[in-house]
């Protein structure tokens, strides 16, 4: 036993007795000793309690109610719509309209749980994995990030430097252009003061010859000096007037002028906040583990039977009146629908048909597909473009360039699968490739992974990409076809078909076609041998155009060529 502490006997305790328990019944969730056992075991509400020896008992499993907690009562129906276990209570309040209710005990028989817990234990090992995968590239995360903040750091250095080299080296051109200029003017007005200062001493020896002239001398000998006199004097006058005139008499200032750039770059420099915006990029992490995987319940892991059992109901339809040509619907995984107009909107439904809002995307919508819980993934055949889009921040997060004409697409994977067909021009050069088609496989950031050539006489405006197979209707060859990714043709179905168009896959990996012009609703077996009518024209489902499943479920809608009706179903396999 996995704990030392002894369980006591449950209906003992009640009576005020301490008994050792001997057995232990997971449905009551208590231990029983041998006399209390064989009163359990007769006791006709609890007769088919299962019981285990005391010693097998682990107390760290956590008990598995078999009881509806809702309304008390023991689980013995099952539910294959909703893959779940039900009470008589649920089935009449919350699975009146639903299908192919089975006894849960017959479901029980025909499962096999060896094989249920082996797929679950690869389920476990593979989520295992990949949260081992996730650490690890969290740890790697952390580690860049560091790196990259180092880098910011050396970034902030790097201008600081940069900038203070440029005006070490402006400040060292000023300058030394002030040093030349100041020179220059300090040399030619030293000049300027050495020759006045000559004539000056020159003026004074004319005074003094003037008086020794007129003192010492007859008339005609001072008439003829103070001529010679009259000489010099207007000899220092004219060297006056020409320095008035000469710069080098003027008084000088060294400024400077100030560049205009310099005041738009102060006023730059006090407007500006910061060096640049540090942020955290987020990027959409592929947890296809839990949010584009259908889950599989145990009662489908046997082998499936055929399809001939299978049956849909109609359980309601919607009036939506959009009246607008629909191209694409799909159920997000929040239950809300998504309605593309063709070569127009992409509408956000509730999961009851209203009318949420529609996306804000620029262009011409033609094909959507869901990437995970806030990621989805939109054609633009007029851009020749595919838009990732996230439904978070209703932002375009990168837009990937195909050089072909893009219709339907599909993810699958961690690839999406997209129909591509040559411009009109390009097909009128070449005659011999007019219903040539190819499928591409490419990975989220636009790189090919595959191509894959098919031969259709429409565009590839329908295909679903599954199991490393993409199917596609053939609209004008009344046919719907499987390639796998090698490029060969797995099969080819025409039964029933006339014009089929939206197709889905069942979690069987059988196919549901919209036909639209029979205006019936097919289904072909997954290895296109067979297919069966489940919705005829009796039912009057006018032009059927779209059909896709819930996630998660068995249920889902069919929308017409004018988005009138959403027409709400279920599937069962009978």
């Amino acid at each position: 036993m996995a704990s030392s502490k002894p369980v006591l006997c449950g209906p003992c305790q009640e009576g005020k007795v301490n008994t050792k328990a001997e057995f232990w019944c997971y449905s009551c969730e208590e231990g029983l000793c041998s006399k209390c056992s064989g009163h359990h075991k007769r006791s006709k509400s609890s007769r088919d309690h299962k019981t285990i020896n005391i010693n097998s008992y682990k107390p760290s499993i956590e008990a598995i109610n078999t009881e509806c907690k809702e309304h008390g009562q023991q689980f013995n129906l099952y539910c294959p719509c909703h893959l779940m276990p039900c009470c008589d209570e649920c089935i009449s309040i919350s699975h009146s309209k639903c299908t192919g209710i089975k006894s849960l005990a017959s479901v029980v028989e025909k499962t096999v749980i060896d094989k249920s817990t082996k797929s679950l234990e690869k389920q476990i090992k593979s989520i295992q994995k990949f949260l081992e995968k996730l650490v690890t590239d969290k740890s790697k995360n952390i580690r860049k990030s560091e790196q990259e903040y180092e880098s910011i750091q050396d970034f902030i250095v790097k201008i600081r430097k940069k900038i203070n080299s440029h005006l070490t080296n402006l400040e060292k051109k000023l300058c030394n252009e002030a040093e030349t200029i100041w020179n220059q003017e300090k040399s030619q007005a030293t000049e300027v003061i050495s020759e006045i200062e000559g004539k000056q001493k020159n003026l004074n020896k004319i005074i003094e010859h003037l008086h020794t002239v007129i003192s010492h001398t007859s008339k005609l000998q001072s008439f003829l000096g103070v001529h010679q006199i009259e000489q010099q004097v207007h000899q220092c006058q004219q060297y006056l007037e020409n320095l008035k005139k000469d710069d080098r008499g003027k008084q000088f200032e060294i400024k400077i002028r100030q560049n205009d750039e310099i005041e738009k770059i102060l006023s730059k420099l006090e407007s500006l906040e910061s060096l640049g915006k540090v942020t955290s990029v987020k990027t959409d992490e592929n947890l296809n583990k839990d949010t584009s995987v259908r889950r599989e319940a145990q009662v489908e892991l046997r082998e499936q039977t055929s399809i001939r059992t299978m049956t849909m109901n109609i359980e309601t339809k919607i009036e939506i009146n959009m009246m607008k040509v629909v191209s694409d619907i799909i159920c997000l995984m929040d239950g809300r629908v998504l309605v593309v107009e063709q070569e127009r909107n992409v509408n956000v439904l509730t999961s009851d048909g209203k009318l949420q809002k529609q996306l804000p995307i620029s262009g011409k919508a033609y094909g959507v597909t869901q990437i995970n819980q806030n990621t989805i993934a939109i054609t633009y055949p007029f851009e020749k473009a595919i838009k990732i889009f996230n439904m978070k921040n209703e932002k375009v997060t990168k837009v990937i360039i195909l050089d072909k004409t893009c219709w339907r697409l599909s993810f699958s994977n961690n690839a999406l699968a997209v129909g591509l067909m040559q411009d009109i021009d390009d097909d009128e050069d070449d005659d011999d490739d007019d219903d040539a088609g190819e499928i591409r496989i490419i990975d989220l950031e636009g790189n090919t992974l595959k191509s894959i050539q098919v031969e259709s006489e429409s565009d590839l405006e329908h295909l679903v990409y599954c199991n490393d197979r993409v199917i596609y209707s053939n609209f004008d060859g009344n046919a719907v076809c499987c390639v796998g990714e090698s490029g060969k043709q797995i099969w080819q179905n025409t039964q029933d078909l006339k014009g089929p168009g939206g197709l889905c896959t069942d979690t069987y990996g059988n196919i549901i076609v919209a036909d639209f012009d029979s205006g019936r609703i097919v289904i072909i077996s997954k290895d296109g041998k067979e297919s069966k009518v489940l919705i005829s024209e009796d039912d009057r489902l006018d032009s059927p155009q779209c059909i896709c499943f819930k996630h998660n479920e068995s249920s889902g809608f069919i929308c017409d060529y004018k988005c009138k009706k959403l027409t709400k179903f279920n599937l069962s396999s009978g």
